[in-house]
């Protein structure tokens, strides 16, 4: 008896009745298909109604199966694989030789002589099965289980003659349209070996950790022999089960004359080696926060099955030696255990290219994006925003303001009051310097002139997706923000005041080739020029002369350092003309106080900027040193009261009014800010009632 009478295709002893049935039926196929008059009249009247609402097989897309989105890098590096079945296509050409040999001789050995149905093995099969009482010949070509696995695969559990008569027949118009090595090459990248694994390539992968072109004789013999029961034949599981089925596979290909008598002696020999590639967990090879982020995206542009089972090819802004120097920035500083978590997010402001995230140190272990799913105060980073609105108000630089403290702001039912962090005022400040210096009472006065409601709006313009309530308590950072929202809009700064949307995916391209998507960079001027021009001047100031002189990198830079109510969050926002990253440091569980980190307390000049001029340095090691394009300043107004004598006025038009120099009794420098009452690390709070404001002390 031939290894394909020994194949056992078992489906349940079921009746001698239906058996017989089912055999004659198909028996009266292959008398069609052998051409017949008699048996073309006597096979129509049985099938005519079984061949009724089949799916369009001469669509393009009626054999498709599902293959694993591919996500790269910018630089071409593969950072994930997502799939629900472990596939790769791969060429016919790059498929071993004897996989193909043996897969026909044991499953289909007059493969090139029959044009999709063989008639002889139907007929055979059938006395065969009817003589023994039970199901133990099998009669399903290669074709037709290609056609089960694909096209009809929502019937393949259907155990009747009707299935097996429209397989027979969608397999025959299907050898009409392609070629035997096409139809070959399209089951073995197709069918189930077993592990999770289905084609050729991956069944390689998973049973010998290598490609499907460097398979062995007896590594090849193994996997032709799985696709009759992966479970039952599985090499891991079951090895004499798989070394059994692999010696009828070698004494197939032996009597077909596939290999000789040398080559069968050496692979019946052959040890089995099994050994697994390593595949990571979740299919995420490397940056993993940011495919997170990625797929994500994917899953709300596309159907689940088009993510996992579309075989795309997501081609990222991700640059992986910016991503090292990022991940070795974040945690080369926070190495110690206890130390608190971290997220970065760094973007090309000029495309809005996101070209690194951290989102976390353990993907396996906590897979909330500390980058874009956490909501942290920003603290004094959401300074920057008031900043903008008091220049776009027509505000200049040099416009001092009372930085007194406490300031009282009366606001309709109760006070609000904010202190600055030693407690004390510096008399009058000019806007300059209280930026610099992160000076709260400057800025609490600020918003209450300009009003909540306007700033809210900038910093909506500029880039923050969160929700930003209109409370006058956002100026000292009290509103829950994420890195990616102070990283996107603090790019606006950085592009002269046109915003580019944070862009992860930059194009698509579909299984056979085919664009899907391609990101075309499309920023949108938010700010004039001038304005945005006029704010880089001054958070210059803030690494030169400021609170984030740890940020200083020694090329053209500008940023903001935040630090929320008693040390729980340190940010520093900072950007050059070619990058910009922000960078948050706290304990996102606990919320737990920051105030000794390596002897550090937890302001964001001490915490964040550290960890910022370390990626930077590396990350713009290569890049020119570059200054940012300067503008005109904007038109400003001036009043009486904006001097530094309140009983002074001056027009700029006679008289050019000029920042004057500090002096050690008003402007003193000053660390860090003391923010007003924390209204909760995920989402703001809800809307007060009307005519108070949340920051508000008693």
């Amino acid at each position: 008896m031939s290894s394909r009478r020994r194949r056992l295709r078992r489906r349940g002893s079921g009746g001698s009745a239906a058996r017989i049935a089912l055999w004659v039926s198909l028996a009266l196929l292959a008398l069609l298909l052998l051409g017949t008059a008699a048996g073309t009249a006597t096979a129509y009247a049985f099938v005519r109604s079984w061949l009724k609402d089949l799916p369009d097989y001469e669509s393009p897309s009626a054999f498709q199966v599902a293959q694993a989105t591919k996500i790269y890098s910018a630089d071409g590096k593969l950072l994930a694989r997502l799939y629900l079945e472990n596939r790769t296509i791969v060429p016919f050409e790059n498929i071993s030789q004897d996989l193909k040999d043996g897969l026909i001789a044991v499953e289909d050995e007059r493969y090139y002589q029959h044009r999709g149905v063989d008639p002889v093995g139907i007929v055979r099969a059938a006395v065969m099965d009817v003589l023994s009482g039970s199901v133990e010949e099998g009669a399903s070509t290669i074709t037709m289980q290609y056609v089960r696995n694909t096209i009809l695969a929502d019937e393949r559990f259907d155990i009747s003659a009707a299935r097996k008569v429209r397989e027979a027949f969608v397999a025959q118009e299907l050898e009409k349209r392609r070629t035997k090595d096409e139809i070959l090459n399209l089951y073995l990248n197709t069918v189930y070996f077993g592990e999770g694994a289905y084609g050729a390539e991956a069944a390689a992968q998973t049973y010998f950790a290598k490609h499907a072109e460097d398979l062995t004789l007896g590594e090849a013999s193994l996997l032709a022999g799985l696709p009759q029961a992966p479970s039952r034949l599985d090499p891991y599981d079951n090895p004499e089960a798989a070394t059994a089925r692999r010696v009828e596979v070698l004494d197939a290909m032996l009597a077909n004359n596939y290999i000789s008598q040398a080559e069968y002696d050496q692979a019946i020999s052959e040890p089995v080696k099994l050994t697994r590639a390593k595949e990571p967990e979740h299919g995420i090879y490397r940056a993993h926060y940011f495919v997170a982020h990625v797929k994500k995206i994917l899953q709300a542009k596309y159907s689940q099955a088009v993510v996992f089972k579309g075989g795309l090819t997501v081609h990222t802004s991700l640059d992986t030696r910016r991503q090292k120097y990022a991940e070795d920035a974040v945690f080369g500083f926070l190495n110690e255990k206890g130390d608190p978590d971290a997220g970065l997010v760094s973007i090309d402001p000029r495309n809005g290219h996101i070209v690194a995230m951290v989102g976390g140190e353990n993907y396996s272990k906590n897979k909330f994006n500390l980058a874009t799913q956490g909501r942290r105060q920003p603290g004094s980073a959401f300074k920057t925003f008031v900043l903008v609105t008091a220049l776009e108000k027509g505000m200049p630089p040099y416009r001092y303001v009372n930085s007194s403290s406490p300031a009282v702001i009366q606001l309709p039912g109760r006070d609000w009051v904010v202190s600055n962090s030693e407690g004390s005022g510096h008399g009058a400040m000019s806007i300059e310097n209280a930026t610099k210096h992160s000076v709260n009472a400057v800025f609490a006065r600020l918003i209450a002139e300009l009003k909540p409601e306007a700033v809210a709006k900038v910093a909506k313009r500029m880039g923050i997706a969160s929700p930003v309530p209109a409370f006058h308590a956002i100026a000292l950072g009290g509103l829950g923000v994420t890195v990616l929202d102070m990283a996107t809009a603090y790019g606006t700064l950085a592009a002269n005041g046109v915003h580019y949307p944070p862009t992860a995916i930059t194009k698509i391209v579909g299984p056979d080739g085919a664009l899907v998507y391609e990101y075309k960079p499309k920023g949108k001027r938010v700010l004039d020029p001038s304005v945005a021009y006029a704010a880089t001047k001054m958070l210059k100031g803030v690494i030169t002369g400021g609170t984030a002189t740890r940020a200083n990198i020694g090329r053209p830079a500008a940023g903001k350092t935040g630090t929320s109510q008693n040390y729980r969050d340190a940010w520093f926002v900072g950007y050059t003309p070619q990058l910009v990253t922000a960078v948050w440091v706290g304990y996102y569980k606990t919320e737990k106080q920051m105030r000794n980190v390596h002897g550090r307390r937890g302001f964001g000049g001490t915490l964040a900027a550290p960890i910022w001029a370390s990626y930077m340095r590396k990350a713009l090691a290569k890049e020119k040193r570059l200054d940012f394009k300067s503008a005109p300043p904007p038109k400003y107004t001036w009043r009486g009261s904006w001097s530094r004598s309140s009983s002074s006025t001056v027009d700029p038009k006679k008289t050019k009014p000029k920042p004057k120099p500090a002096s050690p009794a008003s402007e003193t420098p000053i660390q860090e800010p003391v923010p007003v009452p924390d209204p909760g690390p995920v989402t703001p709070p809800p809307p007060p009632d009307p005519g108070t404001d949340p920051s508000a002390t008693p």
